[in-house]
């Protein structure tokens, strides 16, 4: 019997493993740039073309490569940060698998030039699918620059499944700024389709994250700093009261290295309980110093995953950091009692006047019954008769009528109808929150939240698929500023919130200046709406089934429909019953809930006999 289990050729092994390790030209973005810092590199220059489908480069200023090194860097498994598998829990590098340029070079077309400080000549080296085109002498400068051309060019079922430009910039930008905030000592530069996006100069941590997130934020940090036996916690944290409604800016860095922990991410959110509103989020920016042995970081090829030893005792010193620095940094206005001594002399020159009470100047000699008196000093002359003795003549056109049923006597206009008495109230509220109405069958409770979500629904999908809505100018311009990821979804969604009302222009990199917002919405409710669209853009965006009408038009509508908890007046009430079921799907909410349900007499009638 012949065999039937073959060894993989190394072409299509490094395939396979490339799909675990470059899911996306963000993926490729993500090593290069950790490459370059354990480099040592203090300069990092990255360019990006058609969303990294055409052209990734990075540039550095470290270490570079001898000939030899440089073509040993892409083979499986090649590695200068470990030896043997105990060097796994004593890892300061960012790259230790040895997977990253040879799962790039298996998928797209590579070309590194690269050269030590104490050689006169570099190495150029060309690599195709994992195929070795040349390797040559050449002179470039000490460093390493690495070209990553037309990615998933071999693989076009991956490439094909690549999303938008504006998605995969999002992705890349995102990268760039985990790998970027937490090394502030080295300087960045990200261009973009020949378009500077970020120009990064070295400093504080501070600094950094001013420069990825704009000026705003430096009136929005506050430092954390906590050291204990085992670990350090350091960065920083935003202020309460610019917690926004996306989860955008928070970061946690294990010994510099970006991580998602959802229970370290609790850990914080606990200790801002109270101080934000639930549903929003609070920004930070915490690197956690910790000895390479308490921690596995093997867990996963994207190594964004880490396991502690003792994950609760982490839990409570970040806990703690972060209530520390909320309590010491309170902005909580305090009065001062202690008054100024120059304040108190300049009161003190002074001068000083006799202080007479006001008086009033009385004529004891007018005689106001007197029609001869004049007017004199303090007293009043008399007002002259206005009264109409012909009172009779302002009731002509009047009749007395008797109401037959009340017995009432009615003095009634004639030019005036007598208006007709109006019918029971049709509808009315309960505890603000549902509509009531009779029907023939019972009671008609409607959720008048849901309802107006529907109504809106429906509203904003016709405006998405038809003509723009219009606008409501502002009279003073309105900005906001968000974090580039969620700067990139807002510019990719301005042609569907143009059609909405939206009139927005850039405002830097990650700002916009609103000019003007849909008919009927609050300024005040500007920020909130358009940072809940980005938020669940995010979380939708995954899902099989997304479709980016639908969407905007159910977050738009869950964030400017009625609020929970409102007093309705009788025309609003009426008004939201009759659109409700002028809709196409009235009774079902967009998030597809109930809005319409009938409580049936006969349910009444056996509540009454228990």
């Amino acid at each position: 019997m012949s065999s039937i289990i073959k060894l993989l050729p190394d072409s299509v092994a490094n395939q396979i493993a490339a799909g675990e390790v470059i899911q996306r030209p963000a993926s490729a973005v993500k090593e290069l740039l950790e490459n370059s810092i354990d480099s040592g590199a203090t300069d990092i220059s990255l360019f990006i073309k058609d969303a990294g489908k055409t052209l990734i480069q990075v540039i550095d200023n470290g270490s570079g490569m001898s000939a030899i090194d440089a073509r040993m860097s892409f083979e499986r498994h090649a590695t200068s940060k470990i030896s043997k598998a105990d060097d796994l829990f004593a890892i300061r590098t960012m790259g230790f698998r040895g997977e990253a340029l040879a799962s790039i070079a298996a998928i797209a077309q590579v070309e590194i030039k690269t050269c030590p400080y104490e050689d006169e000549l570099g190495t150029c080296l060309k690599i195709e699918g994992s195929n070795l085109i040349s390797q040559e002498s050449c002179q470039c400068k000490a460093g390493t620059n690495i070209m990553v051309k037309n990615l998933f060019f071999n693989v076009p079922a991956r490439r094909n499944f690549l999303k938008s430009n504006a998605a995969e910039t999002r992705h890349i930008i995102e990268e760039f700024i985990r790998v970027s905030a937490i090394n502030p000592d080295i300087s960045f530069s990200f261009t973009h389709n020949n378009k500077v996006v970020f120009k990064l100069i070295s400093g504080s941590l501070k600094s950094r994250i001013v420069g990825l997130f704009g000026n705003a934020y430096n009136e929005r940090l506050l430092p954390v700093e906590q050291k204990t036996d085992k670990l350090s916690v350091s960065g920083f944290i935003g202020k309460p009261e610019f917690a926004r409604k996306t989860r955008g800016e928070q970061y946690f860095f294990v010994n510099h290295r970006f991580i998602k922990h959802a229970y370290l991410n609790h850990a914080v959110a606990n200790a801002f309980t109270e101080l934000i509103p639930t549903d929003t989020f609070p920004t930070y920016f915490l690197n956690i110093d910790i000895d390479p042995q308490e921690i596995d970081i093997n867990i996963h090829p994207t190594k964004t995953e880490v396991n502690f030893r003792d994950a609760r005792y982490v839990y409570a010193v970040i806990h703690a950091a972060v209530k520390q620095s909320i309590g010491k940094h309170s902005l909580t206005p305090t009065i001062d009692f202690e008054v100024d001594p120059g304040i108190e002399s300049a009161f003190q020159q002074i001068p000083q006047k006799e202080i007479k009470n006001p008086g009033v100047i009385i004529d004891p000699d007018y005689n106001p019954f007197n029609k001869n008196t004049e007017e004199v000093s303090g007293g009043f002359r008399p007002q002259p008769e206005t009264g109409d003795r012909n009172w009779e003549k302002l009731f002509e056109g009047h009749r007395e009528v008797v109401d037959p049923e009340t017995n009432i006597r009615k003095t009634t206009p004639e030019a005036i109808s007598i208006d007709a008495p109006t019918e029971a109230n049709r509808f009315f509220q309960l505890h603000n929150r549902y509509i009531l109405s009779n029907v023939r069958s019972g009671l008609m409770v409607i959720d008048q939240k849901k309802a107006h979500e529907r109504i809106l629904y429906e509203q904003y999908l016709r405006q998405l698929t038809g003509t723009s809505q219009p606008s409501q100018q502002q009279l003073f311009p309105h900005n906001i500023h968000l974090s580039p990821g969620d700067a990139e979804i807002l510019r990719s969604l301005r042609e569907e919130l143009i059609r909405l009302g939206f009139l927005m222009e850039n405002l830097g990199s990650s700002g916009f200046v609103v000019n003007g917002i849909p008919a009927g919405m609050k300024e005040s409710d500007v920020d909130t709406v358009l940072e809940r669209i980005v938020e669940n853009h995010k979380q939708e965006a995954k899902s099989l089934d997304f479709d980016k009408n639908a969407n905007l038009a159910r977050s738009m509508a869950a964030n400017t429909s009625v609020r929970e908890g409102t007093k309705l007046s009788e025309k609003e009430i009426e008004d939201i019953f009759h659109r409700l079921f002028a809709c196409d799907v009235p009774e079902i909410s967009p998030d597809g809930k109930s809005i319409v349900n009938i409580i049936a007499l006969s349910d009444f009638e056996k509540l009454m006999k228990k």
